[in-house]
């Protein structure tokens, strides 16, 4: 594949970087390995942003995404979905936010089946799940904005990078705070190199890569402001509320 591609972020050109079976998993890095599907996913690299995505996904609808990935078979390649991650998440951000949480209207974006808001709303906050990968409605904005919106792991599994960052915008008070997990790719993906990163794999349904150059991109571009806790939590805000003076100074 040699054509140029416009970058999602940035629109800048966009170049082939690599090829990668579809079938390449989270898990391998775990010593669990699936039979090649032969089907051949090429990764392009933006040099203005340093991001990296699989164009191939931007032509998929949800019935695509849903018989070929998040099947009956996803659990193989992230077990830890359904309930490991969703419970330890949960108790992350009840120790993050333990005074004040009772007035924070709170949305976690890409919830799967629930279970952290179930978790928060148990201990006493207002908390909302609306998964885009569940078959839910398209227009989010249905719910109203929330004072913190949580997307975990969420922002690596969208084609539409500017949607996703719309949405989270609409679905935001203009002066709430979005956390969201996504590991950055500096340092595992450069040009000229092959992908030996993990993290990037299609059967995952990790088809978009960032950079922090490009999260800072596309937080802009919303009138956000962009900042990093570590290689995998970031945060998106305009303005910082009081309850959450003590995360963003």
């Amino acid at each position: 594949m040699s054509e140029l591609i416009n970058c999602p972020v940035c629109n800048s050109l966009c170049f082939p970087l690599d090829v990668v079976d579809f079938n390449k998993s989270c898990e391998e890095s775990r010593g669990y390995f699936i039979t090649l599907a032969e089907i051949p996913v090429y990764y392009f690299l933006c040099h203005t942003c340093q991001f990296c995505f699989a164009p191939m996904f931007a032509k998929w609808g949800k019935s695509d995404f849903e018989e070929k990935i998040y099947n009956k078979d996803y659990i193989l390649v992230d077990p830890d979905y359904i309930e490991v991650r969703p419970r330890s998440n949960a108790a992350s951000l009840i120790k993050m936010f333990s005074n004040g949480f009772e007035d924070i209207r709170h949305l976690d974006y890409g919830g799967g089946n629930g279970l952290m808001s179930q978790i928060l709303c148990e201990s006493g906050w207002q908390s909302t799940s609306y998964d885009p990968f569940n078959g839910e409605p398209d227009e989010p904005s249905r719910l109203g904005k929330f004072d913190l919106i949580t997307a975990y792991e969420i922002f690596e599994h969208v084609a539409d990078v500017q949607g996703l960052a719309e949405n989270l915008s609409a679905l935001s008070t203009s002066n709430g705070i979005i956390l969201f997990s996504t590991l950055i790719s500096d340092g595992n993906i450069s040009p000229r190199r092959r992908i030996t990163w993990w993290y990037a794999s299609p059967r995952n349904g990790h088809i978009s890569l960032f950079s922090k150059k490009s999260l800072a991109k596309l937080a802009t571009q919303q009138g956000f402001r962009f900042g990093s806790f570590s290689n995998g939590f970031h945060a998106f805000w305009r303005t910082v509320p009081p309850w959450a003076s003590h995360l963003i100074c």
